[in-house]
C-alpha cells in the first residue's frame, strides 16, 4: 500500500487550489493596477484635491456596508463558481465601459471602476469562502487561508509599484486595459474550477428576508462567532484609531520627512509576506485561536512601543514584528469562520462579521484627527493597543473549544479507519 501525499503535496495539486491562486494572482493584478492608477489619475485632474481623493476611499469602502450581508446571503443561494465567474465577467465589462466613457466623455467615471469593482466582490469573496469549505479538507483549511494572505503580502509590496509603473508609463487608457483584461482571465481561469453541486441549484427555497434573518440568529447562536464578532470589533477601533496617524509618527515622534513613512509600510509588508510563509508552515500544528490570540497579543505591545518610540531603528524593528505576527490574525479569523460555520451559512457569517470590523474602522477613522488633537498621539496609540488587549481577552475563552463541525469529525474519523 502506498504512503499517502504529504499534505502540502496534496493541498498544491488540489485542482481548485491551483485554480483559486492563479484566479486571485490576476485579480491582485487588477485591482493594484486599479487602486494606483486611479488615484494617480484623479490627483493629476483634480490637483490633489483632498476631497476628491478621499471619495476614492468612499466609493471602495461604502459597498462593504451596503453589499457585505446582501452578497453574503446571495453566495449561500446561489452556486459559489458561477457567481464568481460573472462578477469577474461584470467587473471587466464595466471597466470596459468607463474605458469608452473617459475617451468620449468625462474623466469623472473612474470612480464608477471602483464602486462597481467593490459591489462585485462583496458577492464573489464569501463564494471563494464557500468554495474553500466545499473544496479543501478541513485539516488544510488553515494552510488555505495562509496561502491567501502570502499572496496579498506580497502584492502589497509589489502592487504599489505596478500600479504606479502603469500609469506613468503607458497611461490611464492603458492601466483601465489591464484592469479589464485581468478581470476576464480571471473569470477564465475560475471556469476550470470543480462544477457546482446539483444541490447549490436548488437553494431560494425560502425567502430573502427569512435568510437574513437566519443567517444572524445563526451567529448569535454560535459562542465561536459571537466572541470573533467582539474581537472584529475590537480590532476595528484600534485599527481605525492608527491608519489615519502613521505619518505623524513619523513627522512628530521620529522627526522625519513625512514621505518616510512609506519605509515603515515597506517593513511591514515584508514582514507580513515572512508572516504568512510561516503560518503556512505550522499551519496543522497550531489551533487558530490561538493564532488569533497571539496575532493581537503582538499587535497590542507594538502598536504601545511605536507610540512611546522616538528611536527609528527601534520603530522599524516593532513595525517588522508587528507585520510578522499579523497574518496571524486574518489567517486564524479566517480558518475559524470556516470551521465553525456549516456550508449552507458561510455567506452569511462572512456578510456579518466583516461590516462589524469595516464599520468600527471607518468609526475611529473619522475620529482619529480629534482624539489626536484633544489628547496627544502617544495617549491615541496607547488606547489602541488597549483596544488590541481586550480582543485578545475576548479569544482566551475559545482555547478549549473544537472548532471542526461534528459532520466533518464523524468524516474525519472515517478517513482514519480506512487508512
Amino acid at each position: 500500500m502506498s504512503a499517502a501525499p504529504p499534505a502540502k503535496a496534496s493541498f498544491f495539486r488540489n485542482r481548485f487550489v491551483q485554480a483559486i491562486m492563479l484566479s486571485g494572482i490576476l485579480l491582485q493584478i487588477g485591482i493594484w493596477v486599479r487602486n494606483f492608477a486611479i488615484l494617480l489619475f484623479v490627483m493629476d485632474k483634480t490637483n490633489n484635491d483632498p476631497f476628491s481623493v478621499s471619495l476614492i476611499s468612499v466609493v471602495e469602502f461604502a459597498p462593504i456596508f451596503l453589499f457585505s450581508f446582501i452578497g453574503g446571503t446571495f453566495a449561500d443561494r446561489w452556486r459559489p463558481k458561477q457567481t464568481m465567474v460573472w462578477c469577474d465577467v461584470l467587473s471587466a465589462l464595466s471597466v470596459f465601459a468607463v474605458l469608452l466613457t473617459l475617451i468620449y466623455g468625462t474623466w469623472e467615471a473612474v470612480f464608477f471602476v471602483t464602486l462597481v469593482s467593490a459591489i462585485l466582490s462583496q458577492f464573489s469573496q464569501p463564494s471563494a469562502m464557500k468554495l474553500f469549505k466545499i473544496h479543501v479538507p478541513a485539516e488544510q483549511l488553515q494552510m488555505g487561508m495562509a496561502m491567501f494572505q502570502t499572496l496579498m503580502a506580497i502584492f502589497m509590496i509589489i502592487g504599489p509599484i505596478i500600479g504606479t509603473f502603469v500609469y506613468q508609463t503607458f497611461g490611464i487608457y492603458t492601466a483601465i486595459g489591464v484592469m479589464g483584461v485581468s478581470f476576464l482571465l480571471s473569470a477564465a481561469v475560475l471556469v476550470f474550477l470543480p462544477a457546482d453541486r446539483k444541490a447549490e441549484e436548488e437553494n431560494g427555497e425560502t425567502g430573502l428576508w427569512q435568510e437574513m434573518k437566519d443567517g444572524f440568529s445563526y451567529v448569535l447562536s454560535k459562542t465561536v462567532l459571537k466572541s470573533l464578532g467582539g474581537a472584529f470589533v475590537f480590532a476595528g477601533l484600534a485599527v481605525g484609531i492608527i491608519q489615519p496617524l502613521g505619518v505623524f509618527i513619523v513627522m512628530e515622534r521620529l522627526g522625519l520627512p513625512k514621505e518616510s513613512v512609506q519605509w515603515l509600510l515597506m517593513i511591514n509588508g515584508a514582514a507580513m509576506l515572512i508572516g504568512g510563509g510561516l503560518v503556512m508552515g505550522v499551519a496543522k500544528k497550531v489551533a487558530p485561536q490561538k493564532l488569533v490570540a497571539a496575532g493581537f497579543l503582538v499587535s497590542a505591545i507594538s502598536i504601545i512601543a511605536v507610540g512611546l518610540s522616538t528611536n527609528l531603528p527601534l520603530t522599524l524593528t516593532v513595525q517588522f514584528f508587528n507585520g510578522l505576527f499579523f497574518p496571524c490574525i486574518h489567517i486564524g479569523i479566517s480558518t475559524m469562520i470556516l470551521q465553525a460555520t456549516e456550508e449552507a451559512f458561510v455567506g452569511r457569517v462572512n456578510g456579518v462579521l466583516n461590516p462589524l470590523f469595516m464599520g468600527m474602522m471607518v468609526l475611529t477613522m473619522s475620529l482619529a484627527g480629534w482624539l489626536k488633537a484633544q489628547f496627544s498621539l502617544v495617549v491615541v496609540y496607547e488606547a489602541a493597543g488597549v483596544l488590541f488587549l481586550i480582543g485578545m481577552v475576548i479569544i482566551l475563552p475559545l482555547f478549549k473549544i473544537n472548532l471542526t463541525p461534528k459532520e466533518e469529525q464523524g468524516a474525519a474519523e472515517l478517513n482514519e479507519g480506512a487508512q
